[in-house]
């Protein structure tokens, strides 16, 4: 089985603007291999300043971490950047003791270092293939949307910097640097060894994003794709992802739905009333079957925060369809 992840990278305002990243799998169906399971999942991350190129390499990076195994792993991205650190430039910075062709130390090396890693170490082969950006590929549209979502919030506040040690050590090592990044706590024991990096992933991933439900998508062609370096050209079938399943069940969600009650232990009259718009994520346009029209859901959101003195509360939490 191949499994195939789209990548992508995102600076508001680059360079040194606000930043994402994030992967995403194709497709919600089980591998073969009992080495990976294949389950539809997707991840993002960001911080509060940053380059694109740093996003670009952070969720390379991240998609083969989560990816590893023996099934053959085909890496789509619309960064030419990222495919030429991991199967070209790599190999002459090495050889260079990490010093680019004007004798000055590589950029981001410590992720390029790392990517470099996990490509060597894993068992099965990895393919990089170019897709272009902006061109209605599915995954590509999906990947930037999560990651640029994830720079908006972090410029916001809505979320904390979340990037692998190598991202911030790239981020912190940059000309970037300055007062205005903020590390967050579990970021600095991250950064000092306190805190393994996957109970770090899973307390800002919730062990990757798994998708809202597990119906097989329809295959969706990608935009003509071109290989990177001296691997083999193909136009990728491209499965509905994660992003997309989620929208098209908001699609299917029934009008005679009702919310999911909880127990009457759990439950009390607060007196408290909201009222106003919320933005729901992934939103139905990202699936390449959204219709155009309004899409009708009924659920309840679970929420945990601190009202101001104008009743005003952020929400960032999961919503449950009923």
């Amino acid at each position: 089985m191949t499994i195939t992840v789209s990548t992508d990278g995102s600076a508001l305002g680059n360079p040194n603007g606000p930043m994402g990243w994030a992967w995403a799998d194709h497709s919600t169906s089980l591998g073969n291999a009992t080495s990976h399971q294949h389950t539809g999942q997707y991840d993002a991350g960001g911080a509060t300043n940053g380059t694109n190129q740093i996003g670009e390499l952070c969720a390379v990076l991240e998609a083969l971490r989560t990816h590893r195994g023996s099934e053959e792993l085909v890496i789509e991205t619309d960064s030419q950047y990222a495919i030429n650190c991991a199967t070209k430039w790599v190999h002459n910075w090495k050889r260079n003791g990490w010093k680019n062709a004007k004798k000055q130390p590589v950029k981001n090396a410590d992720l390029v270092k790392a990517i470099d890693a996990e490509l060597t170490a894993r068992e099965g082969a990895v393919r990089f293939v170019w897709v272009k950006g902006h061109a209605g590929n599915a995954g590509n549209e999906l990947v930037d949307e999560l990651a640029r979502t994830y720079a908006t919030d972090c410029r916001s506040g809505a979320k904390e910097g979340y990037l692998p040690r190598e991202g911030w050590q790239s981020l912190l090592a940059s000309e970037y640097a300055d007062e205005h990044t903020h590390v967050p706590d579990a970021a600095q024991e991250l950064l000092q060894g306190t805190l393994s990096a996957q109970d770090y992933r899973d307390a800002h991933s919730g062990s990757i994003h798994q998708p809202h439900s597990q119906t097989s998508p329809a295959q969706q062609p990608t935009a003509t794709a071109q290989p990177a370096a001296s691997t083999q050209s193909a136009t990728e079938q491209v499965s509905t992802t994660t992003q997309q399943v989620a929208a098209e069940q908001l699609s299917t969600a029934t009008q005679s739905a009702s919310i999911a009650q909880s127990s009457p232990n759990n439950t009390r009259s607060s007196g408290l009333h909201a009222t106003g718009d919320i933005v729901i994520t992934p939103p139905p346009s990202s699936s390449p079957h959204f219709s155009g029209e309004r899409m009708h859901i009924q659920g309840a959101i679970i929420f945990d925060g601190f009202v101001d003195a104008d009743g005003h509360l952020h929400l960032d939490g999961d919503v449950v369809l009923s």
